[in-house]
């Protein structure tokens, strides 16, 4: 811990209370901790905040407030946090948090707000741009976002194709081996895919969109040969792609699409001394308009808090390695 943060700890009374002040999976909590870059713990009726100095005593007093109005009201709703951050925090600042609602994205089963600055630099980056890289770790919302900002524009006409794809690494197991025909082979690789597909969409509205071919869920190597159009493609774990595979995916964007590159240069699973694709591809591509480069940390990651710590915990470890991100990424 650097010298200008601090740890604060603090007690409550009421239990039940402090969980309503939390929110649903700790979602209120989530909310301080991505507005303020703040680290909370939590265990029973006591909490622990670390962060600088100044920003731990705006979070202390935002979930005290948020505590009692839970303890006089019973529960606390998105109108409670805007008026408390307000509040506490500014106005301004409260206005400028706010313009994330400009960036929601509307599928049919739910209404996806980002959670954090680079969630809504990401959602703005594929409005804007034809070719998106996401870059950092797991649990950030790279996936889940693009595939529903792929859904969203399906469904408003924009595009008439979803291409989800993966790179098939083996990752220990022969393919060979495993048991079923090519596409059970294949399945379980694309299965966070399909996950994320039907969030968005009822099943079988997926599985009939699938059937009749304006979604497809397909490994990287059946993208060879193909000019893809009027579709938004997705690559997922693109840190597994070789340069020619990386090269060969990147040459099928067609008219009217849009591409987004997902991965995490610090999870190769890559034979040693093969160089990522991802990598090669950031060296190459950075000073192309058009491609914007969106970098995600442990502070967007929106799983269980803990992973937000180990992600960072590893970042340290492996902070001194030479060239395993490359360059500024």
């Amino acid at each position: 811990m650097s010298e200008a943060e601090e740890k604060y700890s603090m007690e409550f009374d009421d239990n039940f209370s402090l969980q309503v002040a939390f929110g649903a999976c700790n979602d209120n909590l989530k909310i301080i901790e991505n507005r303020l870059d703040v680290f909370f713990k939590t265990r029973g009726n006591q909490v622990q905040i670390i962060g600088k100095s100044q920003i731990v005593k705006q979070a202390s007093t935002i979930l005290n407030t948020l505590y009692d109005i839970a303890k006089k009201k019973g529960n606390v709703d998105e109108a409670d946090i805007k008026n408390v951050f307000s509040k506490v925090v500014g106005v301004k600042n409260m206005e400028q948090e706010n313009k994330s609602d400009d960036f929601s994205i509307k599928t049919r089963k739910k209404h996806i707000q980002p959670r954090s600055q680079t969630q809504i630099d990401y959602v703005k980056a594929m409005d804007k741009d034809n070719m998106v890289f996401g870059l950092g770790p797991a649990g950030t919302g790279k996936t889940f976002l693009a595939v529903a900002k792929a859904v969203e524009l399906m469904e408003k006409g924009e595009i008439d194709k979803i291409i989800l794809s993966r790179p098939a690494v083996e990752a220990g197991e022969n393919l060979g081996f495993l048991p079923g025909d090519l596409k059970e082979k294949i399945d379980p690789y694309l299965r966070p895919l399909y996950d994320s597909l039907y969030e968005m969409l009822p099943q079988d509205v997926v599985d009939k969109k699938i059937e009749i071919g304006e979604i497809e869920v397909a490994p990287l190597a059946f993208m060879r040969g193909r000019t893809l159009t009027n579709a938004m493609i997705i690559l997922d774990e693109a840190q597994n792609t070789t340069a020619m595979q990386m090269k060969m995916f990147l040459t099928r964007l067609g008219e009217k699409s849009k591409m987004v590159i997902n991965g995490d240069l610090s999870q190769t699973d890559l034979p040693k001394g093969v160089q990522s694709g991802l990598g090669d591809a950031l060296d190459v591509l950075r000073n192309i308009d058009g491609i914007s480069f969106i970098k995600f940390s442990e502070k967007d990651v929106v799983r269980n808090r803990l992973v937000s710590q180990i992600v960072k915990a590893y970042d340290k470890r492996y902070e001194t390695r030479k060239g395993i991100i490359g360059n500024d990424y």
